[in-house]
C-alpha cells in the first residue's frame, strides 16, 4: 500500500488551544480537506481502548473504522464506543491487512506493544503505541530501528508530553523560573487492588494481565513512566543509574508485580528523581514536584502551582504572563499557574493526527518512548533483583 496522502486545509494553521481552562470536549478545527479522512484502527478494546475510540469520535475528520480485541466482551464494546460503523476482529493482522486503515492506534498489554507495532509499521500503518513503548530490552531494540527505518508517523502515548500545559511548564523551567534544579519527587498514589472482576477463572490473567510479570511492568510501566517522561524531557537527560525497592505487602491476593514502588533515579547532572507509587492510600494522588534554588513547580494532571524561594510573600515578576500582584497564593499549593489546555489525551491524538496530516515528528516519538521504556525496565530491575542498575549506552 502506498503511503496516503492528505491535503492539509488552506488557513488551517499548527493545532491551538482554545478557552482559559482544562477542556475536554471543545469544538475543534478541521486539520484535513473536508472530503479526506484519517481511518483508523484500534487494537486492544479495553478500557483504554475504549476511553480512546470516544476521544477520537470528537475528532473531525478522524474515523474509527475498525476494532480488535481477543476478548469478544471487549471487542463488543470497543465496536459500541466507535460511531462509525467500525469492523470487529478478533486477530489484529487481520485489521492490518484492511488497506482502508490508515493508523492504528495500540492499547494492548504492555508485553504485545513490540510486535505489533513493528506489524502494524511493516503493514504501511501510521502507529500510536500507548505507554510504556516496550517491555524489555529486546522489545525496545527490534522496534526503534523497524520504526527508524519506516517513512511511517510513530507516536508514543505518553500524552502529558502533548499537554500544553506541561510544554508551558517546560518553557517556564527552560526560562528559569525554578532556577538550577536540584531534585524531583514524583508520586502516582491510588486507594484499590487494581483488580478487576473476572467473569470465567480461565480469563484471570488475560483481564488482570497488568498482575502478572510475564505480561506487565506493574506500577512502574504503568503509571509512573509518565512522569520519568517528563523528567527525562525536561533535563534532556537519561538516568546515569537507578535504584529502588518495592514489594507485595499489602494486596495479598497472588498478584506478582508489586503493589507499592519506590524508585531513585541519578541523572549525570546530579539532579535526582525520586519516584513512588502506592496502591493502599491514595494520599496525594497525582503529583509532581520540580525543586529549583529559586523556586518549585507543583504539577498535578490538569494543574500546576509555583512556589517561590521565600514563599507566600516573595515579590513575583510574573506568572504565565500574569503579574504577581495578581496573583493570589492558594494556601498549601501556591500561585496558580494558568494556561489554556485540552485534555491531555485529547491533544495527543491531535497531535497525532497533525502529525500525519504535515509529516512532522510528533512530541512524543520513538526515541523519547524508548528512552523511557529503558529507564522503566531499568526500575524493575532495580527492585525485583535489589540492585543498582546503570545506564546501557549501547541501547540507543
Amino acid at each position: 500500500m502506498k503511503r496516503r496522502s492528505f491535503i492539509k486545509k488552506t488557513g488551517i494553521t499548527a493545532l491551538g488551544i482554545a478557552g482559559t481552562s482544562y477542556m475536554y470536549g471543545s469544538v475543534l478545527p478541521n486539520f484535513i480537506n473536508a472530503n479526506s479522512k484519517i481511518n483508523v484502527g484500534v487494537i486492544g478494546t479495553g478500557d483504554r481502548g475504549c476511553g480512546l475510540t470516544s476521544i477520537l469520535n470528537s475528532v473531525d475528520n478522524i474515523n474509527v473504522i475498525a476494532s480488535c480485541d481477543v476478548l469478544p466482551f471487549r471487542l463488543n464494546n470497543g465496536l459500541a464506543k466507535a460511531n462509525s460503523n467500525s469492523k470487529g476482529y478478533s486477530d489484529y493482522r487481520k485489521l492490518l491487512d484492511n488497506k482502508d486503515v490508515d493508523a492504528v492506534i495500540i492499547t494492548t498489554p504492555f508485553n504485545t506493544h513490540s510486535k505489533i507495532a513493528i506489524d502494524a509499521i511493516d503493514a504501511n500503518k501510521h502507529v500510536y503505541c500507548e505507554k510504556t513503548l516496550a517491555k524489555g530490552y529486546k522489545g525496545i531494540e527490534a522496534l526503534v530501528p523497524a520504526v527508524n527505518q519506516s517513512n511511517k508517523i510513530f507516536q508514543t502515548g505518553h500524552q502529558y508530553h502533548s499537554s500544553r500545559l506541561y510544554t508551558h511548564i517546560f518553557d517556564l523551567i527552560r526560562q528559569g523560573k525554578v532556577g538550577k534544579i536540584t531534585a524531583f519527587e514524583c508520586q502516582w498514589n491510588r486507594q484499590g487492588n487494581w483488580r478487576r472482576a473476572v467473569p470465567d477463572p480461565k480469563l484471570e490473567k488475560a483481564i488482570n494481565w497488568r498482575m502478572y510479570k510475564e505480561f506487565s511492568g506493574g506500577l512502574t510501566a504503568e503509571l509512573s513512566s509518565h512522569q520519568i517522561d517528563f523528567v527525562n524531557w525536561v533535563l534532556d537527560e537519561t538516568p546515569s543509574q537507578v535504584m529502588g525497592v518495592g514489594g507485595v505487602d499489602y494486596w495479598k491476593d497472588g498478584r506478582e508485580t508489586y503493589d507499592n514502588v519506590h524508585l531513585m533515579f541519578s541523572y549525570p547532572s546530579g539532579v535526582k528523581a525520586k519516584f513512588t507509587c502506592l496502591t493502599s492510600n491514595a494520599d496525594g494522588g497525582y503529583e509532581i514536584k520540580v525543586l529549583g534554588d529559586k523556586g518549585t513547580i507543583i504539577i498535578n494532571m490538569f494543574k500546576a502551582y509555583f512556589i517561590p524561594k521565600g514563599g507566600k510573600n516573595k515579590m513575583l515578576g510574573e506568572v504565565d504572563g500574569v503579574s504577581g500582584a495578581t496573583a493570589k497564593f492558594e494556601e498549601g499549593k501556591g500561585y496558580p499557574i494558568h494556561v489554556e489546555h485540552l485534555d491531555p489525551s485529547k491533544q495527543a491524538l491531535l497531535d497525532f493526527g497533525d502529525a500525519i496530516v504535515n509529516n512532522k515528528q510528533p512530541k512524543s516519538d520513538i526515541i523519547t518512548g524508548a528512552k523511557t521504556a529503558i529507564c522503566v525496565q531499568m526500575g524493575i530491575d532495580a527492585m525485583y533483583n535489589n540492585e543498582i542498575v546503570k545506564w546501557n549506552s549501547n541501547l540507543l
